[in-house]
């Protein structure tokens, strides 16, 4: 089944009346990225899945008052992921590390591969450190997890445009600091007054 905007508003109110598989499947299909969200700001993966369970649990006892309103379900569940990291690391009283998402060595790389693979992941990580929380923040959501603009900005309790104009900040900070430098031949969009 193709979960798209509809599909995902079917499973929401199927889940308000009780469907324990309408539930499933929204775990289902948000469970990958609204871990790779929380294990990109906690240090630990044992907390990053006991975080990510929480934020299932929370969601599933607050679905009964969920009511869309505009608000896409994802931006929704992404909020509550964010305050319940929020959350953690006020009980904890820890400061936020930023730990990258990254998919593991493959098993035949050899000391060479692994020694500049490890070398990029340090600089992409130094670099992010450097960008604002927010700008850092917004790339956590729109590209760790996966989010839509919208879903983002929902979860951040900013506007659509601030958190594209976020992530073009943040994405523009890393290629200067990762010395990665734009194509000639791409020029700048040119934005049409209804904000295309």
């Amino acid at each position: 089944m193709t979960v798209d905007d509809e599909a995902i508003t079917r499973l929401v109110a199927a889940a308000q009346d009780g469907d324990p598989e309408a539930f499933g499947s929204l775990f289902d299909h948000y469970h990958g990225p609204v871990y790779r969200y929380v294990a990109a700001r906690v240090n630990r993966p044992s907390d990053a899945e006991d975080l990510a369970q929480l934020v299932f649990v929370k969601a599933l006892e607050a679905l009964p008052r969920y009511q869309s309103r505009g608000v896409p379900f994802g931006g929704w569940l992404f909020k509550l992921a964010r305050n319940i990291v929020i959350d953690h690391f006020r009980t904890r009283r820890e400061h936020v590390p930023l730990d990258l998402a990254t998919e593991r060595p493959a098993a035949d790389d050899g000391p060479d591969e692994l020694a500049v693979l490890r070398q990029e992941m340090d600089s992409v990580t130094s670099a992010l450190r450097r960008l604002t929380p927010e700008q850092r923040e917004a790339i956590e959501l729109r590209f760790f997890a996966g989010l839509s603009a919208k879903e983002a900005a929902v979860a951040m309790d900013r506007h659509e445009g601030t958190v594209r104009g976020l992530q073009f900040r943040a994405i523009a900070a890393l290629r200067r600091e990762l010395g990665i430098e734009a194509s000639t031949d791409q020029r700048p969009a040119r934005v049409s007054g209804d904000g295309r």
